[in-house]
């Protein structure tokens, strides 16, 4: 019993409830967690070796949720010019006069990438979420107005692709800001917006659950570590969270987020391509083994050069390990049924 109740505690992230202490952007991250073993979906093997089998689409063993987040489809003309400077110090003309031409037309900047990303994913039988930003002029990290995006959203919309929300910096606190959000880019897709993630991870629990619920999302996938690749809560499958406050099951499923790649690159764990590889490697392996599902974040800005090698690496193993690559919303419908 003792080590259930720890099981339970982990899974409803008792830890996080009113925490003393959270990091720069409010987040629970996960130096201040008393548990380490992150690789280890320690709830999600308890349920497996007590009877739990999902059933995937065509008898698949695991599944993988694919996401990206729209942040960023443009830089600043301030950037196009070092960038053209520094290639033509370089003696790379060809490069120096490719960059004047993003500030000239954005559609040419390897940032508007929607297309090529859906074309590379389907080479390997996959679909994925693109959660976008819908800001106003002057909120913090602002880049583009949705309407710019309207043809692109539709777009992936119509070819099976799903559309979700990014929310602001206040959504993930603030009801009113999140519903108007989220009924902007319903304006803009023209159907509702079922998907959810939060902008730099920022989430309070339990009481995001409680918000994305009232707004009426199915689904949120921003529960990951901003820190570190892993298992949040030991899960490696969907879930309804539980409100230890109320007591009660809240009304939304959490696929939660195992990967992102600055997380593993950039920002925090700071492993070089083959260091990356070897976690991602290992978590897939780890996900398969207990029939989950493990969520990828991997963001536009993300799909040049080595990254983007890296992400098709990504594919390519999950492919080869006959995992189902799918959406968000097609994880629902999958777990609905």
């Amino acid at each position: 019993m003792k080590e259930e109740k720890k099981l339970w505690d982990l899974f409803t992230k008792k830890e996080e409830y009113d925490p003393p202490i959270l990091d720069e952007y409010e987040r629970f991250p996960y130096y201040l967690s008393k548990s380490r073993d992150i690789f280890e979906p320690k709830v999600s093997k308890f349920l497996i070796e007590n009877g739990f089998k999902p059933e995937y689409p065509d008898k698949k063993k695991f599944a993988v949720c694919l996401t990206h987040d729209i942040d960023v489809i443009k830089q600043r003309y301030l950037i196009y010019a070092f960038n053209s400077f520094r290639s033509v110090i370089k003696g790379n003309i060809r490069d120096a006069l490719k960059y004047p031409t993003y500030a000239i037309n954005k559609r040419n900047h390897p940032y508007w990438n929607f297309r090529e990303i859906m074309k590379l994913e389907e080479k390997y039988g996959a679909t994925s979420s693109f959660y976008f930003l819908a800001l106003e002029p002057g909120e913090q990290n602002y880049n583009y107005d949705l309407k710019t995006l309207r043809d692109e959203i539709r777009y992936i919309d119509a070819r099976g692709w799903e559309v979700g929300l990014h929310g602001g910096h206040r959504s993930y606190n603030n009801y009113e800001d999140l519903y108007k959000k989220k009924e902007k880019l319903e304006n803009v897709l023209g159907k509702n917006v079922i998907g959810y993630r939060n902008h730099y991870l920022r989430f309070k629990t339990p009481e995001t659950w409680e918000l994305l619920s009232k707004a009426g999302f199915k689904y949120d996938t921003t529960f990951g570590y901003n820190d570190c690749a892993g298992f949040r809560n030991g899960m490696s499958h969907p879930f309804k969270p539980i409100n230890l406050k109320t007591g009660k099951e809240i009304d939304i499923v959490e696929i939660p987020l195992t990967i992102m790649d600055c997380t593993l690159l950039r920002d925090y764990m700071r492993l070089d391509f083959n260091g990356a590889w070897d976690v991602t490697k290992k978590l897939i392996d780890t996900v398969a083994k207990y029939n989950g599902v493990i969520t990828i974040l991997w963001h536009n800005t993300y799909m040049q050069d080595e990254n983007l090698e890296f992400y098709e690496k990504i594919l390519k193993y999950c492919h080869e390990k006959d995992a189902w690559m799918t959406s968000g919303k097609d994880m629902i419908k999958w777990w609905e049924q």
